[in-house]
């Protein structure tokens, strides 16, 4: 049977983004919750390169410069690892790394930026 997350772990509103994972019960330092990202290869003789597929338990987790977790790579996967103690009722965060993340400052520069240069034609 497929169990999409561990036991004691759910997705809830989040009050960093959307929806995100928690914990229900205590989770020690350097606990390995499971299977995040998968690097699936398409095979040398497709026109796709690699992909990082998430697993639910990577698709709910959102970002933090503050993360209590981490992504570990073996081999073909990545397994959401505790960096430290986490308490029952808090939300699993990790740094992305996968994703480039804008700055407030940032996305404003973007919009104040013209989508096309003008010019004196």
């Amino acid at each position: 049977m497929y169990i999409p997350l561990p036991k004691g772990l759910r997705v809830q509103e989040s009050e960093i983004s959307g929806q995100g994972l928690f914990t229900l019960m205590f989770l020690k330092k350097d606990t390995n919750l499971g299977v995040s990202h998968i690097i699936f290869n398409q095979g040398q003789h497709n026109q796709f390169p690699d992909e990082i597929i998430r697993t639910p338990l990577g698709g709910f987790v959102n970002h933090s410069d503050n993360p209590n977790c981490i992504k570990v790579k073996e081999g073909k996967r990545y397994y959401l690892k505790t960096i430290k103690d986490v308490i029952g009722g808090d939300e699993l965060t990790v740094k992305y790394t996968f994703y480039s993340i804008k700055t407030e400052s940032e996305k404003m520069q973007e919009e104040l930026e013209p989508i096309c240069p003008m010019s004196d034609e």
